[in-house]
């Protein structure tokens, strides 16, 4: 069993209580050029929101205690060194470990940190996007609306970067797209607009899809959702699509379509709590 597999997909579960309760109030149908809805939705939440000073000590300590303490303990020596490291490459050199260590346990808010303090430093193109892709999937897995607005405003910092090096590289096209959508523009339509353009040039997009899958589903559009992520399980079959295409089918009513799309997660993660949950879920769909 991948452990890294298990924490993404409970936390992906948890996710989906807080996907149905977000706001609809404020949010905005984009229309492709034939006057369609491309089914997404945008939220202005986060920007709505004060940017607060958030600690890699502190967001590390708390990503400490969900790890447990023999993981703890190897990150805990790692950041002893880098306070011994005198300043300079040796630094940058325990930095890189330490961003890597928590990439490791799948704990993408201090990467993301240190990803960052690595790209101010070398403005290395692979380093912007790499902190940037932290610091979506650390919004994207966090409930903590205080820390949420920093988590935005260092992505769209790091991929509005690695875009001037880059400015044709759809990885940071994307995760740009889906940081002004997560409240790191005036508009978010600046980001639907980002992604689109995209699936334009690229319509089979991993991370635009399935962003633009979740998006719809924040707003209703269910049958918009189910293209986006079977488009993504057309090319890489994972777990965290093929959950939110179930979800989407439900919704629609499809319960047959539903229930093949959950046996498909339950057979991707034979995690023995995983497959109670999703047996839990095919039984409320028969009765």
């Amino acid at each position: 069993m991948n452990w890294k597999q298990i924490v993404t997909i409970v936390a992906v579960i948890a996710l989906m209580t807080y996907l149905y309760e977000l706001p609809v109030k404020g949010l905005i149908k984009p229309k492709d050029e034939s006057g369609h809805s491309n089914g997404v939705m945008a939220s202005k939440n986060a920007a709505a929101r004060p940017v607060t000073q958030v600690s890699v000590e502190a967001i590390s300590a708390s990503a400490k205690a969900a790890v447990g303490p023999a993981l703890a303990g190897k990150i805990a020596a790692l950041e002893d060194q880098l306070s011994k490291a005198p300043e300079g490459a040796a630094k940058l050199a325990v930095k890189k470990q330490l961003a890597q260590q928590w990439d490791d346990v799948n704990q993408p808010a201090p990467a993301g940190f240190y990803y960052l303090d690595l790209a101010r430093k070398s403005n290395d193109f692979k380093d912007w996007l790499n902190a940037g892709t932290r610091f979506n999937d650390a919004y994207k897995f966090t409930q903590d609306t205080a820390v949420q607005p920093a988590y935005v405003a260092n992505a769209v910092e790091a991929f509005e970067h690695a875009r001037k090096l880059k400015p044709q590289d759809l990885d940071a096209e994307a995760g740009l797209g889906i940081a002004y959508v997560n409240g790191g523009a005036p508009s978010p339509m600046q980001g639907i607009g980002l992604l689109l353009d995209v699936v334009k040039q690229d319509p089979a997009n991993h991370n635009a899809n399935m962003n633009l899958g979740q998006f719809a589903m924040k707003s209703g559009q269910y049958d918009k959702a189910v293209t986006r992520f079977k488009t993504v399980i057309a090319q890489k079959p994972e777990v965290e699509p093929y959950f939110y295409l179930a979800e989407s089918y439900k919704q629609l009513g499809m319960k047959k379509e539903a229930i093949a799309a959950y046996q498909k997660c339950k057979e991707m993660m034979p995690d023995p709590a995983f497959g109670e949950r999703i047996d839990q879920f095919i039984k409320e769909l028969k009765d």
